[in-house]
C-alpha cells in the first residue's frame, strides 16, 4: 500500500512561481509519479509525470513552464511551476501509478490571480 501527501499550494499572482512537493510512504521506486489537476466541473487532467529513471511527460499547456522531478531516495516528487497563469488555478493531486495500482493524494489548492 502506498500513501501520497502533497504540500506547497497557495495563492500567487500571475507570472509568479510555486513549488509543490509530494511525499510517498512505502516503496515507490518503480512507480510512475505524476501530478494531475482538476477544476470543479471538469475532468482531472494529467499535468506532468516522471518515470523511475527520469523520463518525463508534460501536458502541452505547461511545457516550458513546469518541471517535474523526483528523489527516489527520499520518496519525494516535486513540481516546480513558473510563469503561472490564471488558467493554472486548480486542485493539484500527486499520484503514484504502477500497472492497475493507482494511489492518490488528497490534493492541494493552487490559485493564480490575474
Amino acid at each position: 500500500q502506498v500513501q501520497v501527501v502533497e504540500s506547497g499550494g497557495g495563492l500567487v499572482q500571475a507570472g509568479g512561481s510555486l513549488r509543490l512537493s509530494c511525499v510517498a510512504s512505502g516503496t515507490t521506486f518503480d512507480y510512475v509519479m505524476a501530478w494531475w489537476r482538476q477544476v470543479p466541473g471538469n475532468q482531472r487532467e494529467e499535468v506532468a509525470s516522471i518515470r523511475t529513471l527520469g523520463t518525463t511527460y508534460y501536458a502541452d499547456s505547461v511545457k516550458g513552464r513546469f518541471t517535474v522531478s523526483r528523489d527516489n531516495g527520499k520518496n519525494m516528487v516535486y513540481l516546480q511551476m513558473n510563469n503561472l497563469k490564471p488558467d493554472d488555478t486548480a486542485v493539484y493531486y500527486c499520484a503514484a501509478h504502477r500497472g492497475t495500482n493507482n494511489y492518490w493524494g488528497q490534493g492541494t489548492q493552487v490559485t493564480v490571480s490575474s
